[in-house]
């Protein structure tokens, strides 16, 4: 019998790992963009990384600034990433759904000295809205800013050829690069450690304002690699990349785990089930991650029998509650042995994960495992003991994948992190006898309806049976009688009829329990979603309350 390598964890940074495979695999493709036949190796992309990050010194940015990142996953995307981390910035991921009020603040907040953009997202023009923001930018010379409002805001770098008033393009920054001596770079490249804040990316703020969250060359990279090992990588995998690079799923689970096994990135910059469908059967993927509205959107699209999925093998869904079904159509239509992590932005994120080699029925019901080197416990909400195997509690995590803290907010960060360097979740599960968990609800979703508490994930995983349903959501609607009811959100599949409340009753009927049966049935198109694909639960809950009195429902 072999004994199984020892699994250690890794001081290398980011900068480290990309010149480890630069000079092993020098010619191996290690970025793909398949729509465009863009294409990568390890060494070229590692040279344009560093003439990158001589360009952003050239332009004042040194280690411990804060560079901001607001784009969808196009090319250079990641060449920032990497530039400052080389240098010892810190790279300030923006969502991509951010408009003015949410820019303004991030901004302010973060400390940002340099923005790099591109020109925005359909429904919203970044340009528009930073020259609403920072007028002086129209008015100066680029490198000459002065913001009255955001007095460390020294640069705006425009992610393209394109050329706009006051802005960089990246083709000045790169020219501006060569004036920047060798010496410069590597005395800077020199002092980064693994200690070292390289990203801090702010919570989704689905719930008040956003936190900066401070993670670690050490955080990131290793979860990274530890994410790789669950799933068997290698450097023949090649993964598609459809997550937005700015969420802990994208530049963790995705980039960071390839980095650390010299794995090849296929991406997609703005997610679209035909172009992933594409890119995956073009290149051979090997690996597919997304949340489970993306895995929804590939299987119903109507030109999904097209394309080969076989090359596929693993990858990850989370970033939401899994519906079981879902699971069970995407390993038998895409082939692949799909693995869960679950865990926050504040555990860089993965605190557990299903490994590629677990049964099919762990992969399917559970979130897998702790993490190497990551202590795991279901606390209970009152006296903050460790619950009994299969009592449910909070789960909270401590270990080396636990954020440095929030930025300039130490008193948040004492709220979520406890005495013991226990992170708290917000989120309710059970420990398994065999060390796998499950998670059973967000402790602020759970419905409690005249005393009794409902887990929305158990009436979504029954609901998901119904044959005409493609996606539900279930939240609590206010009740004058019940302090809360259930409340059902629908997507349905193409070619039915439209469901009525009472077909979702008579469905549930003699199934669940009755106190679980939703109340109020919703028809909707689309759900509302954050920038990095998860579901605004709170937006439901609202909307609940004004299609009701829209369409003259009682509520009681």
């Amino acid at each position: 019998m072999t004994n199984k390598p020892t699994i250690t964890l890794s001081d290398k940074t980011v900068g480290d790992w990309l010149e480890y495979w630069a000079e092993e695999t020098p010619d191996k493709e290690y970025i793909v963009y398949s729509d465009r036949n863009l294409r990568f190796t390890w060494e070229k992309f590692n040279e344009r990384v560093d003439h990158m990050a001589k360009g952003l010194i050239a332009i004042g940015v040194t280690r411990g600034t804060n560079v901001g990142i607001w784009a969808q996953n196009v090319p250079d995307w990641l060449t920032f990433l990497y530039a400052t981390a080389k240098i010892g910035a810190v790279a300030v991921t923006v969502n991509t759904n951010y408009r003015s009020e949410e820019l303004l603040y991030i901004l302010k907040n973060s400390d940002m000295h340099t923005l790099c953009m591109t020109d925005g997202v359909p429904g919203s023009n970044y340009t528009d809205i930073i020259y609403e923001l920072v007028p002086e930018l129209k008015k100066v010379q680029r490198g000459k800013l002065s913001s009255e409002h955001f007095p460390e805001l020294k640069n705006v770098v425009y992610i393209g050829q394109e050329k706009y008033r006051g802005m960089y393009n990246t083709a000045e920054v790169l020219l501006l690069g060569k004036n920047v001596q060798d010496c410069a770079f590597n005395q800077l490249r020199s002092l980064s450690t693994s200690q070292d804040v390289v990203n801090m990316q702010y919570t989704s703020g689905t719930t008040g304002f956003p936190k900066g969250v401070m993670l670690t060359h050490h955080n990131i990279v290793n979860n990274g690699y530890l994410t790789g090992l669950h799933m068997q990588f290698t450097q023949d995998d090649k993964c598609c990349v459809c997550v937005p690079l700015f969420h802990c799923f994208g530049v963790v689970l995705a980039t960071m785990c390839c980095l650390a096994h010299g794995s090849t990135q296929v991406m997609v910059e703005r997610f679209d089930p035909l172009v992933t469908l594409a890119s995956i059967h073009k290149e051979r993927c090997t690996v597919l991650h997304g949340v489970p509205t993306m895995f929804i959107a590939q299987l119903n699209h109507p030109m999904f029998n097209m394309f080969d999925m076989r090359s596929l093998r693993t990858g990850i869904m989370a970033g939401a509650l899994c519906p079981e079904e879902l699971m069970r159509q995407v390993n038998e239509k895409m082939f692949m042995d799909l693995t869960s992590v679950y865990g926050m932005t504040e555990t860089s994120p993965g605190m557990t994960q299903s490994r590629v080699d677990d049964p099919f029925e762990v992969r399917l019901s559970t979130v897998g495992s702790e993490y190497e080197f990551t202590e795991v416990k279901v606390l209970n909400l009152e006296t903050g003991e460790e619950c009994p195997v299969g009592v449910e509690g909070e789960i909270c995590c401590r270990g080396y994948n636990v954020m440095k803290g929030y930025y300039k907010n130490p008193e948040a960060t004492a709220e979520v992190i406890d005495a013991d360097g226990f992170m708290h979740s917000g989120d309710l599960g059970v420990k398994d006898e065999n060390g796998n968990y499950r998670i059973t609800g967000r402790i602020k979703d759970m419905i409690i309806r005249g005393g009794e508490n409902i887990s929305p994930k158990e009436v979504e995983d029954y609901l998901y049976k119904m044959p005409e349903v493609q996606d539900v959501q279930v939240v609590a609607v206010a009740s004058e009688r019940y302090g809360e009811d259930v409340g059902a959100f629908i997507i349905q599949k193409k070619g039915y009829r439209e469901l009525t409340t009472q077909d979702v009753r008579d469905y549930c009927k003699g199934h669940i329990a009755k106190y679980k049966i939703p109340r109020y049935v919703f028809i909707v198109d689309a759900f509302p979603l954050t920038g990095s694909g998860k579901i605004q639960k709170f937006r439901l809950r609202e909307m609940a309350l004004e299609l009701c009195e829209k369409n003259g429902i009682e509520i009681r």
